[in-house]
């Protein structure tokens, strides 16, 4: 069998003269370098943080312009040499030519999203739970393999992976698995994987070699801080509990487990892989602060840009956004018609061409937002 390997190109932005924008950005640095400079600047964390991401946003922003610029400078330099009369400088010249084009794509794909709009969610860590769905053991393979997809892309990446919960099934994977993923904007790429994940193929139990469907639900929440969210005491019932499953003696007999229940919602988060009473608690109220965080954004959506999330989707726990076809090595995103054949290498951890898809889709979109 031949595997194909799909290339995708970074989506194009239209050619848009930014330079009076980025004179503007350029110009505000200087500013935050004088705030950050005075004394007592860290006396209020939360203001010392947005200001010092928002100087780091900026730095990088200038530093893809300044590439950017010299990426074209090149690109014109080595047109006007492929059409020299010296035929040995020409193939040179015109050999280079199309990685100057991709570079200047990437470049100006990352340049345009610097520009646009922050949302401050994307800064931050994600609370990433994972469910088996249809399809009783097969799922909650399925639902473990996706771990794993997820366990080896943020180590790609530099990220931190830490078990909050985990409700192992009797065949190896998860009824149910939850973790925080932490690092350099992790939110901003993980956030298209909320929604069903389709699996097609041939389980492990099968003896007449059928191909099953079965599927597992993504849900990807930005990790909120205390002042997005209050938690009022009389608010919540926090009780400890046995924790259960597998993790030896102590973990069976210890009563460290801590189950919050936020009273006016009903939602309840239950936290056990820590082994005190105090951390579980800690990580419970984490989590809940981020899906009370997950119904506030998405109430303000609804409100905001129905055309928007007809591009990339609600995010929706309900909404089937992938199909992973492992007889022909294939995986499909719905939501941007993406098709590739090497889902051997995506289960592996290389979903970043997957990632790249959506959000270049979402920054178009965007940008079409701002032109209305």
């Amino acid at each position: 069998m031949v595997t194909v390997f799909v290339c995708i190109a970074p989506t194009r932005p239209s050619r848009l003269d930014h330079s009076t924008l980025i004179e503007r950005k350029r110009l505000r640095i200087p500013e935050l370098e004088s705030q950050m400079a005075e004394e007592g600047f860290f006396d209020d964390p939360k203001k010392a943080g947005e200001l010092t991401r928002e100087y780091n946003r900026l730095k990088a922003l200038m530093e893809d312009w300044a590439l950017l610029k010299k990426a074209e400078a090149d690109h014109a330099e080595n047109l006007e040499f492929a059409r020299s009369d010296d035929a040995e400088m020409a193939e040179l010249a015109a050999a280079e030519i199309p990685s100057l084009e991709v570079r200047i794509a990437e470049l100006e794909a990352a340049v345009q999203y610097a520009l646009l709009p922050h949302d401050p969610t994307e800064d931050r860590d994600a609370i990433v739970e994972i469910r088996a769905g249809t399809g009783g053991d097969e799922a909650s393979l399925f639902a473990g393999d996706l771990y794993r997809m997820y366990q080896r892309y943020a180590e790609s990446r530099g990220w931190r992976v830490e078990p909050v919960e985990a409700s192992p099934s009797e065949v190896g994977g998860f009824k149910e698995v939850v973790f925080k993923v932490a690092g350099e904007e992790v939110f901003r790429f993980l956030k298209y994987e909320s929604g069903v994940h389709r699996v097609q193929r041939v389980p492990v139990t099968e003896t007449q070699g059928r191909i099953h469907t079965s599927t597992a639900t993504v849900a990807v929440l930005p990790e909120a801080e205390e002042v997005d969210i209050e938690l009022r005491p009389e608010d919540l019932h926090i009780q400890a509990t046995r924790s259960g499953g597998p993790g030896g003696q102590h973990v069976n007999t210890t009563d460290s487990a801590v189950q919050v229940t936020h009273l006016p919602t009903g939602l309840f988060v239950k936290c056990q892989e820590g082994r005190s009473q105090g951390k579980n608690k800690e990580r419970a109220l984490q989590i809940l602060r981020a899906k009370l965080l997950e119904a506030k954004v998405r109430e303000e959506a609804e409100k905001y840009s129905a055309h928007r999330r007809s591009l990339i989707g609600s995010g929706g726990r309900e909404e089937k956004i992938r199909t992973y076809n492992f007889p022909q090595n294939r995986l499909t995103d719905h939501r941007v018609n993406l098709t590739l054949y090497n889902l051997d290498q995506i289960v592996a951890g290389a979903i970043s061409p997957v990632i790249e898809a959506l959000q270049a889709s979402e920054m178009a979109e965007r940008m079409a937002e701002l032109g209305d």
